[in-house]
């Protein structure tokens, strides 16, 4: 394979990744608020969760093959799987890779979730915080076109999306989600003892 083929291999699975991880953890959020519609119900948000960020790990999947055989780089295999393992840009190589094994944690308690349980997933699926901001800084310190316009561009999108999320989810949790429910119920049984 040509070696710029594999080098340009490598950045773009790495952006499609990136951009899949971010949708994954905005839907994340989205789903815990209970965020559904007439016309997308619920499972249909987790439904689409679950198999976005399924889709972020073969892009991922493609971003490390192509990294790691790529002779230019030359990173080899210790880099791909040893956290901070790595002679080139060690730290922020190290977050990608803590940022993958953590990710593939979380996707392996999901799906065993039925036999361990509630409380374990939940306590493991944690980490997907984690996650994500160690891809974003792993792609700024590591990406060889981090600062382009167009790179600049997509991160900007992937964080700034996050970010309404995370704020959207804030403000929801302070709020009593189950308010206007409440107020309905108070209504209908003030109704019941006039009668």
């Amino acid at each position: 394979m040509n070696n710029t083929l594999l080098w340009y291999t490598a950045r773009a699975a790495g952006i499609v990744s990136l951009v899949f991880l971010s949708a994954v953890v905005v839907l994340g959020l989205l789903a815990r608020m209970r965020v559904e519609g007439r016309g997308w119900p619920r499972f249909l948000t987790a439904a689409v969760h679950r198999d976005l960020a399924l889709l972020s790990l073969v892009f991922l999947s493609i971003h490390i093959v192509t990294a790691v055989t790529d002779p230019f780089t030359a990173l080899g295999l210790n880099a791909a799987v040893v956290p901070f393992g790595s002679y080139y840009r060690t730290f922020w190589l190290g977050l990608g890779t803590l940022s993958v094994e953590l990710m593939l944690a979380v996707v392996v308690t999901s799906l065993v979730r039925r036999w361990i349980g509630q409380r374990a997933w939940k306590a493991v699926h944690w980490a997907a915080y984690a996650v994500w901001p160690m891809a974003v800084l792993h792609g700024i310190g590591t990406g060889t076109d981090a600062f382009t316009l167009w790179s600049l561009a997509v991160t900007i999108v992937c964080v700034g999306g996050v970010a309404v999320a995370l704020m959207w989810r804030v403000d929801y949790a302070r709020r009593d989600p189950l308010r206007e429910e409440k107020r309905a119920a108070a209504a209908a049984s003030t109704r019941e003892l006039v009668r």
